[in-house]
């Protein structure tokens, strides 16, 4: 009589340290996770849509690390409803959290970006959670259509709804609308310029009504 041998569950590499940071880093310190988890900040994603959206990692290693990260409680796999069908994955509260931790690196980083390489890969979305930050600061809630030279895309201000913090492409219901040139949104990125100066300068334009939107502009 065959005995059927269950597959042994991987084991998670730790740092074996009484440390809350060496235990942070236990689960989100391999190479790609955060970076996973900084696409997923724009709500549920499909397989396909993450691996386009993050130039470089290969198939085998995408699959693990979101394996991974469900393992760990940062995300859920499920499938739409019909007609899609299709199956995304999604932060938990757990990996929305991160979000703080994502954007104190982003500003730490923000010196290393020097000038744009040819070999670096851009999007548009990329420049959505420093803008974040810094539209949080003026304290007014709002939904922001941002227009760079790679395309469109949105975030979500002081809006509570445990929903995307931001997404790519237009939004139909955004009360303020921001244009930025390359150049300024390069800057933007590097940490070298605000918002601010940046629209007081005409470098960034600022349309609408909202509260937002007069706060950008000083009203």
């Amino acid at each position: 009589m065959l005995r059927l041998m269950s597959r042994p569950t991987a084991r998670r590499r730790s740092y074996d340290q009484y440390c809350a940071t060496a235990r942070a880093l236990d689960v989100v310190g391999d190479r790609w996770t955060l970076l996973i988890v900084r696409e997923l900040l724009a709500g549920p994603r499909r397989y396909t849509d993450l691996h386009a959206d993050l130039p470089g990692v290969s198939t085998d290693m995408l699959a693990t690390r979101l394996k991974d990260m469900e393992r760990d409680g940062l995300a859920v796999r499920r499938r739409l409803p019909a007609p899609s069908s299709a199956y995304v994955y999604e932060l938990t509260p757990r990996g929305r959290d991160l979000l703080p931790v994502l954007q104190a690196l982003g500003e730490w980083g923000a010196p290393e970006l020097a000038e744009l390489r040819p070999t670096d890969a851009v999007r548009a979305h990329w420049l959505a959670l420093p803008l974040l930050r810094q539209l949080s600061v003026y304290g007014e809630p709002g939904v922001v259509e941002v227009r760079v030279d790679e395309g469109y895309f949105h975030v979500r201000v002081a809006v509570d709804s445990g929903g995307p913090v931001y997404g790519e492409g237009p939004c139909a219901d955004a009360d303020t609308r921001l244009v930025l040139g390359g150049e300024v949104s390069e800057a933007l990125a590097r940490a070298e310029t605000d918002l601010p100066a940046a629209v007081r300068t005409g470098s960034a334009r600022v349309e609408g009504e909202g509260p937002l939107a007069k706060a950008l502009l000083g009203v």
